[in-house]
């Protein structure tokens, strides 16, 4: 007797639209899910320095080994999805993205955190990929595709919109291990649906597994990140340095393995497409500065400005719906302009609300935190949906996994570089400008000395006098920073702008 297999509904091209509408609405399930955990753990960064004690390079660890890994591994991903189906691969990522977070909750000291998050980086490297590639097979035409894209692209704003009032709500309310344990309401839909309406995808002729490719890959990509963030740290060295070259060669292998073999991990053709290498430039440079700036915003109106969680996430909302909006608005602007004009008179917004951190952000209230970020969001969110687009449109459909990971790699990477290269100038500023009190122990100088979290918590440790001493000058400190660290943003988004003038100018 045969054993009964579960229904499915088939959604191929040319399906009832509906259909399609429903499997881009599960296939947004893990975009919410990373960009959601991304900006609740910049929420949590004040009480993880407080529970934790970290160092101020900890701290920044705890943030980037999770892209750090998944940028790692997303192009060796997004291969093998290609060759085992991406749908699959979609699904074993999120049963295993699921069980570290539970673990992560559970993190008894930073060690155990940041080793934790490296996990969680290997299964989100499962994720993402697959469902950029899979929107390619479910939405054949471009029009249809683009929005679908919008939307897609969407997922991150909105996520990063959700995650500071649903993250607020629970750290005023619990401890802040309880953000990780988001990922369960929002991954047992998806391994539950996803079979059921979202059709398989893969390459029909796929090469063998490449073992060397993905470690030099991998070899590429951690020693570098790594070396920014000695030289960021520390300064010009030796470790550093040789990181970086370490990398740089690593890299030099990788690419001359993929023009060598005959079935690549990864086809170098692509980045001679000019609106392929423009849109991952520009997919770069923006998250460069997003992120750099949620790092140092979210610890403004928490440690600064002396907001709860739920109020400093409620300032963030309004900028994160702009992105949202804008990235839905640009879709039939799209139609008609091209992207060497959309894209850098949308990042124009982004750049003025940099400077206006630059100017005037060691003054601004939540309201002016607000307008700001709102700037920053429009151009962010209009630059996000029309190079996703390019990206997707510039690949074979069966290379949509290798491609898709291209673009999603300058995500994570962008996001490690932004709290790297950002946050480290925050950090250094804050570490050359803190002054401690006398009588402190050798433990509390070095919390103090490193973050204005720790300076928070050992502040609750002194005196009245002693404590609101030390406040005063860990917050001065850490506003010394914001106006270099925002002209640095504001210069990346005016770079990004000038990439899609110049390497989208023939596309359409």
């Amino acid at each position: 007797m045969s054993t009964p297999t579960r229904p499915r509904i088939p959604v191929q091209p040319g399906a009832a639209p509906v259909l399609r509408w429903w499997a881009l609405a599960v296939l947004m399930l893990p975009v919410l899910l990373v960009s959601i955990d991304n900006t609740v753990l910049n929420l949590a960064l004040p009480q993880i320095s407080e529970a934790l004690s970290p160092s101020g390079t900890q701290l920044l660890w705890v943030i980037d080994i999770y892209p750090l890994v998944l940028a790692g591994l997303l192009v060796s991903m997004g291969s093998l999805g290609d060759r085992i189906g991406r749908r699959r691969l979609l699904l074993i990522g999120s049963a295993g993205f699921g069980a570290m977070s539970v673990i992560a909750s559970f993190a008894p000291s930073i060690e155990w955190l940041i080793l934790d998050r490296a996990a969680l980086g290997v299964f989100g490297a499962m994720l993402m990929p697959p469902t950029l590639a899979l929107l390619r097979s479910v939405f054949t035409e471009r029009n249809e595709r683009r929005l679908a894209i919008a939307i897609w692209a969407s997922g991150f704003a909105a996520g990063s919109a959700l995650g500071p009032v649903v993250g607020g709500l629970i750290l005023e309310n619990g401890e802040w291990g309880s953000v990780f344990l988001l990922a369960v309401p929002l991954l047992l839909p998806l391994l539950v649906v996803a079979p059921l309406i979202v059709p398989e995808s893969r390459d029909p002729n796929p090469g063998a597994i490449d073992v060397p490719s993905i470690l030099l890959s991998l070899l590429t990509m951690f020693p570098i990140v790594f070396g920014i963030k000695t030289l960021a740290d520390s300064g010009f060295g030796v470790a550093g340095t040789v990181s970086i070259a370490v990398g740089l060669v690593a890299g030099i292998l990788f690419a001359h393995r993929q023009r060598r073999l005959h079935e690549p991990m990864l086809d170098l053709a692509l980045f001679r497409r000019g609106s392929f290498s423009g849109a991952v430039g520009v997919n770069f440079l923006s998250v460069v500065a997003l992120v750099g700036g949620l790092f140092f915003v979210s610890q403004y109106l928490q440690l600064v400005l002396g907001l709860e969680p739920l109020a400093a996430g409620l300032v963030l909302v309004p900028g994160l719906v702009a992105m949202i909006l804008a990235g839905l608005i640009v879709v039939p602007i799209a139609r008609r302009i091209r992207p060497s004009i959309v894209i850098p008179v949308g990042l124009l917004f982004s750049a003025a609300g940099y400077t206006a951190f630059a100017i005037g952000g060691a003054g601004f209230g939540p309201a002016g935190v607000a307008v700001a970020f709102v700037a920053l969001g429009i151009g962010i969110g209009a630059a996000e949906t029309v190079s996703n687009e390019l990206i997707v449109a510039s690949a074979p459909p069966e290379k949509m996994g290798a491609a898709s990971a291209v673009g999603e790699t300058a995500y994570e990477l962008g996001a490690v570089l932004g709290t790297t290269v950002l946050g480290s100038i925050l950090t250094s500023a804050y570490r050359s400008a803190v002054v401690l009190p006398d009588g402190l122990g050798a433990g509390q100088r070095a919390a103090a000395g490193e973050t204005l979290g720790g300076a928070v918590a050992v502040a609750a440790e002194l005196p009245a006098g002693a404590g609101r001493m030390l406040l005063e000058s860990a917050r001065e400190a850490f506003l010394t920073g914001i106006g270099p660290t925002a002209w640095i943003g504001a210069g990346l988004v005016v770079v990004a702008a000038m990439v899609a003038w110049v390497a989208l100018r023939s596309a359409r």
